[in-house]
């Protein structure tokens, strides 16, 4: 049983942009949200870089994005996009030929800052080796680096001064024949972010990365960054998001997935549904679910699992996973199955039972679905 069957209400119709290639990953039209982090090791150091890349990519990232900032790192990029699993986006600021070397060194896509990488014709530059070597680029327009006419034009970063340096470097790009490009509108204030990001939508049909820049910590971050993306994504604006967190790459991606599965948009792993736990629980929701949580995380079939602590929700939860497990007193609970009570099963055996079940089932669901596609193709 589906634990999102289709409601008129839950429908989000997103918005129409075009479609670009950041490598072998689709960005805007049709395709999947694509989710992205960043890593934040020197990249110099190929080694180190390209663990946390690889690390991010088995968390499910679909695009990874690495600093470029000196010689040593774009010289170090070739290795890293050789073994990367998915496409690598270089960072560049400030220096224009950083860019040059990357587009050289196979990245996928070269992310710029109009604010601080040069003149017109530093830009253009960027746009011929783009050409040359495949490359997309995204426009990263930022709050807290808009050019200096801009911020005299309007005397603060504001909606209207971050969209008006998006659409100039679009322009730069169109002018250049150059159309694979994405852009973004970040900043760190909410409200700030999520009215330029409404206001891009509606002035150009690019695809669109959503942010919000220097979002904090974990809890702070994923917080903040839950309320814009969300806001943004339910109204169907945003092609491919990252989640910034003063955190493990990997818990960016993590949280992207989150918020993209909370709102139907995405699905990937186990969904466990839990509740918060209180007296009457029958067993210890918080410890069992963190337990699970990790047991699980190798799972990439996309699964619900309800684990509820007492019969008050616990058998409605349970009509809406594939499985679900119910704290019953007497130190058992319920195992639900597609919605339906299936058997007891104690406490103390319960951790493994469930693993045991998810596994399975995601075994049996690989198998139908890899049968449709034989049927199919």
């Amino acid at each position: 049983m589906s634990l999102n069957p289709i409601r008129p209400w839950r429908n989000i119709e997103r918005r129409k942009s075009r479609q670009i290639m950041v490598g072998r990953v689709p960005v805007g039209g049709d395709a999947p949200i694509s989710v992205q982090t960043m890593t934040n090791t020197d990249s110099s150091d190929v080694k180190a870089t390209l663990a946390q890349v690889i690390a991010a990519a088995e968390a499910g990232a679909d695009i990874v994005r690495v600093s470029t900032p000196d010689e040593s790192s774009t010289g170090a990029l070739r290795e890293i996009v050789r073994e990367s699993p998915v496409p690598i986006v270089a960072d560049i600021h400030f220096h224009y030929k950083r860019a040059i070397e990357a587009a050289e060194a196979g990245a996928a896509c070269l992310r710029i800052n109009p604010g601080n990488i040069g003149s017109a014709d530093r830009v253009r530059e960027v746009i011929k080796a783009a050409k040359d070597h495949g490359c997309s680029i995204r426009i990263g327009v930022n709050a807290g680096s808009l050019e200096k006419h801009l911020l005299d034009k309007y005397g603060e970063p504001c909606p209207d001064a971050m969209v008006e340096s998006g659409l100039d470097h679009i322009k730069i790009l169109q002018d250049n024949d150059f159309h694979e490009f994405k852009i973004s509108v970040k900043a760190s204030d909410v409200f700030l972010a999520a009215a330029a990001y409404q206001q891009l939508a509606d002035a150009t049909d690019a695809p669109i990365h959503l942010g919000i820049t220097e979002a904090g910590g974990f809890v702070a971050g994923t917080v903040k960054s839950a309320i814009g993306l969300g806001n943004l994504l339910w109204s169907g604006i945003g092609d491919t998001i990252r989640v910034s967190l003063s955190a493990d790459p990997v818990q960016e991606v993590k949280v992207g997935y989150e918020i993209l599965k909370s709102l139907g948009l995405r699905t990937r792993g186990v969904q466990i549904i839990s509740c918060p736990s209180c007296a009457r629980q029958g067993f210890d929701v918080i410890k069992t679910v963190e337990i699970l949580e990790d047991r699980l995380s190798h799972i990439k079939t996309p699964m619900s699992l309800s684990i509820i602590g007492c019969v008050v929700n616990g058998p409605g939860e349970a009509l809406m996973t594939d499985i679900g497990f119910t704290g019953g007193g007497a130190g058992s609970g319920m195992v639900y199955m597609a919605g339906k009570q299936d058997h007891k099963m104690s406490n103390d055996r319960m951790i493994d039972h469930i693993v045991e079940l998810v596994e399975k089932r995601a075994a049996e669901l690989d198998a139908a679905t890899k049968a449709e596609e034989a049927v199919g193709g």
